[in-house]
């Protein structure tokens, strides 16, 4: 899961069907995609947003959604 990656680890989107349709939406709009390689760059604490760097930008996303994305470990 996304959520579980520690801070610089790297990652391969398996699948975000898991998510809301609303959230992955915006997801795909910014290119976050299946097979989408991403790093970790940030945890929040107390369960707070992660920060992912993918394509060049960083986005953060609410923990409770990241632990939804599957994701490989690379």
């Amino acid at each position: 899961m996304l959520g579980n990656l520690k801070k610089g680890e790297k990652g391969k989107i398996l699948n975000i069907s898991g998510i809301d349709q609303l959230v992955r939406r915006r997801l795909l709009d910014m290119g976050i995609t299946e097979g989408t390689e991403v790093c970790m760059k940030c945890l929040m604490p107390f369960g707070g947003p992660v920060m992912i760097e993918t394509c060049g930008q960083c986005v953060a996303i609410r923990r409770k959604e990241a632990v939804q994305i599957e994701v490989e470990r690379l």
